[in-house]
């Protein structure tokens, strides 16, 4: 049954997109820490949390496809579900910094003994464990998107009136998350990370190690996704985003199809977030920031939403770009990608891989086309070996 989930998955040839992750997750961790410093292949300790962070968003990006492309659900909010694994994270990370921190107090993060907190809130309690902090990564985002979905969903909210919900609810949790009595340091975020697992954050070999883990995350995502949108209940979802009223008509509930997908989507949001956090070292109310949720649907948007594969390179391409402008020219980054998003938009409606595939297939129909319409070679006249035997034979003559 788990093989053929994986072949399902995996059959409509995009099995070469898990295979090239896992590759990376060998091979770019092998060279940066086997070869010396100073190789040409050698891959350099800030270039392997960089491509690790570009990772983060790529999954961001898949998540939102999710919904987006598939069910017609057009997120302005996926930055919230991220930040909150992110969160989650860090709440462990501050943990385990124990009695090493400034004020020495293994029992209190150094933002609260700061603020003059007694003790350890109630929602920080299991923090101190990694099996614990990595049930919360996917409960909390989920949960949240259980309940908005819920309501949301069942009210038939649709279209741009979702979107702006979505965008305020990411906007609110930003202001709360401001707010010092909230119990997750404020405005400086939580920061200052020393271990995961009993490895420093630091070290080469945990960067590494945290590179591999997110390209294997991001393989399983996108297996995870690819198996959901061929199934049935894949083309369900299509049939909602095409036609929710007809979907309706012939007996599907489309409030738990997108329900599901939604539920899903944030889950997988929330582990990016998480696998952001020790690569990057920080997390602060900025990640809910609405603009970093419209981002992710410029991301999605440019590589060609509906394709799954679009998202990725969608998001590696333009946080690539985005690394490069903003030290090139940091003044001219946000025209730059407002210019990309409009160019897309008016030439490449279907994004850069759904443009691609429709060239490909435009191809294979005009071959079709043309091999339908060339009229069949002349057969060859079949002739008696032994003509002269024909010669003498008498032929019937016609009846008077």
């Amino acid at each position: 049954m788990i093989t053929a989930f994986f072949y399902r998955a995996l059959g409509a040839k995009l099995y070469w997109v898990v295979g090239l992750l896992l590759a990376a997750a060998i091979l770019i961790p092998a060279s940066n820490l086997l070869l010396p410093v100073g190789h040409t292949l050698r891959v350099p300790n800030y270039a392997v949390a960089l491509m690790g962070k570009y990772l983060t968003y790529a999954m961001l990006a898949l998540a939102l496809d999710l919904v987006w492309g598939y069910v017609g659900i057009l997120s302005l909010g996926h930055g919230a579900f991220f930040a909150l694994g992110g969160y989650a994270m860090g709440m462990y990370l501050m943990r385990q910094i124990g009695s090493r921190g400034v004020y020495g107090n293994p029992d209190l993060p150094d933002f609260m003994v700061f603020l003059n907190w007694q003790e350890l809130p109630w929602y920080w309690w299991g923090f101190d464990n990694f099996w614990f902090a990595m049930m919360m990564v996917m409960v909390v985002p989920g949960l949240l998107a259980f309940a908005f979905g819920w309501f949301a969903f069942r009210s038939r909210v649709t279209g741009v009136y979702l979107s702006i919900i979505t965008q305020a609810m990411t906007f609110a949790l930003m202001l709360a998350f401001f707010r010092n009595d909230m119990g997750f340091g404020g405005n400086n975020g939580l920061t200052d990370f020393r271990e995961i697992l009993g490895f420093s954050v630091q070290a080469p070999a945990t960067r590494a190690g945290l590179f591999a883990a997110t390209c294997v995350a991001l393989a399983v995502s996108f297996v995870v996704c690819s198996a959901i949108t061929k199934s049935k209940l894949g083309k369900i979802m299509i049939s909602v985003r095409d036609a929710e009223s007809r979907t309706r008509f012939i007996g599907y509930r489309p409030e738990y199809v997108k329900l599901f997908a939604f539920v899903v989507s944030a889950i997988i949001a929330g582990i990016a977030g998480a696998l952001y956090v020790p690569q990057v070292g920080i997390i602060n109310p900025g990640e809910f920031a609405p603009a970093n949720s419209i981002e992710v649907v410029v991301w999605t948007a440019i590589g060609g939403r509906g394709t799954l594969v679009g998202p990725i390179i969608g998001a590696i391409l333009v946080n690539y770009a985005k690394t490069w402008f903003t030290a090139a020219y940091p003044e001219l980054w946000l025209f730059a990608l407002g210019g990309l998003f409009v160019a897309v938009t008016l030439f490449l409606p279907k994004g850069i891989v759904g443009t691609i595939g429709d060239y490909f297939a435009g191809r294979r129909e005009r071959k079709l086309v043309e091999a339908s319409d060339t009229p069949p070679p002349d057969l060859p006249v079949m002739r008696p070996q032994n003509a002269e035997s024909y010669r003498g034979e008498t032929r019937p003559q016609p009846a008077e």
